[in-house]
C-alpha cells in the first residue's frame, strides 16, 4: 500500500470531495445511526478527512475530548470549522496506535480502514486500545465494491465479506450489517472523473494514456451494455469490548 500516493491523491481532491462522496455521506449517516443515545469521555475518529462523520459525532454527541485523525493535514481546516475544540492528528494512524498508550471509549472510522494493509491485526489492535465497555465502530467495503472496475481493470483493494469479519472478531460477538448501492452515469468518463474526485484513485501509480482511456472505455461498455453503473459495498461494524 502506498501510503504517499494515497495522501497526496485525497489531498490533491479535498476540494472535490464533498460534492462527489455522496455514498461516503450516506455511510456516514448510517454508521452515527448505530449510536444514538451514548455518551463517551474520550473519542478518536480515524480518517475523518473533510469531516461527514465529525460532524455528525461532534455536534450530536457528548464527550470530553474528541481526537480526529487523518493523514492529510488539509483536513484540520474542514474539522476546526466544524468544532475549534477537537484535537486534529495528522499522522499515519497505524504508527500511532502502535506508540500510544491513550485509551478511548469510542472509536470510529467512515470509509477509510479499507485502506489498511494489516486489516485483521489493526482492529485488533483499535480493541486494545479501548476501554472496557468502550466501543470500536467502523465502515468498510464488501467484496462486491468497485466490482465493474475489477472487471475491467483487474485490480482492487482486499476486501472483506460480512462472514470472514464475523469470524474475524467472533469473541466479541460484532454487530454486522451490510448494503450494496449502486450509482448510474452516462459514460464510462464519467465514472473515471468521480473516482478521481473522490481521491480514491489509488491503487495504480501510473498516469493514464489515451489507450489505457480507450481500453477501459471499451472494457465497461462491454460489461456494462446499456447504463455504466459503479457499484458500492457498504458493511457497517460494531465491536464492544468486554
Amino acid at each position: 500500500m502506498n501510503k504517499e500516493l494515497i495522501q497526496k491523491r485525497f489531498a490533491k481532491n479535498l476540494d472535490t470531495y464533498n460534492d462527489n462522496a455522496k455514498i461516503q455521506k450516506i455511510m456516514a449517516e448510517r454508521l452515527f445511526s448505530f449510536l444514538k443515545n451514548k455518551d463517551f469521555n474520550s473519542i478518536l475518529e480515524i480518517g475523518c478527512g473533510t469531516g461527514f462523520l465529525t460532524s455528525l459525532a461532534a455536534k450530536n454527541l457528548k464527550y470530553n475530548s474528541y481526537t480526529a485523525n487523518d493523514i492529510v493535514k488539509e483536513c484540520e481546516d474542514y474539522v476546526k470549522t466544524i468544532n475549534s475544540n477537537i484535537q486534529f492528528l495528522c499522522d499515519d494512524i497505524e504508527e500511532f496506535i502502535n506508540n500510544t498508550s491513550n485509551k478511548y471509549d469510542l472509536i470510529i472510522s467512515n470509509a477509510s480502514l479499507q485502506w489498511i494493509e494489516n486489516f485483521e491485526e489493526f482492529i485488533n489492535k483499535l480493541i486494545s486500545k479501548l476501554n472496557p465497555n468502550g466501543i470500536l465502530l467502523f465502515s468498510t467495503f464488501g467484496k462486491e465494491n468497485y466490482r465493474e472496475i475489477y472487471h475491467v481493470i483487474g485490480e482492487s483493494l482486499n476486501y472483506y465479506s460480512p462472514l470472514e469479519l464475523k469470524n474475524f472478531f467472533k469473541e466479541f460477538n460484532p454487530i454486522i450489517e451490510e448494503e450494496i448501492r449502486i450509482m448510474a452515469f452516462k459514460t464510462p468518463i464519467d465514472i473515471l472523473k468521480h473516482i478521481k474526485n473522490t481521491g480514491v484513485n489509488s491503487i495504480e501509480s501510473h498516469s493514464w494514456t489515451k489507450t489505457d482511456m480507450q481500453k477501459f472505455e471499451n472494457g465497461y461498455n462491454n460489461f456494462c451494455a446499456k447504463n455504466p453503473t459503479l457499484t458500492y459495498n457498504p458493511i457497517y461494524v460494531l465491536i464492544q469490548k468486554p
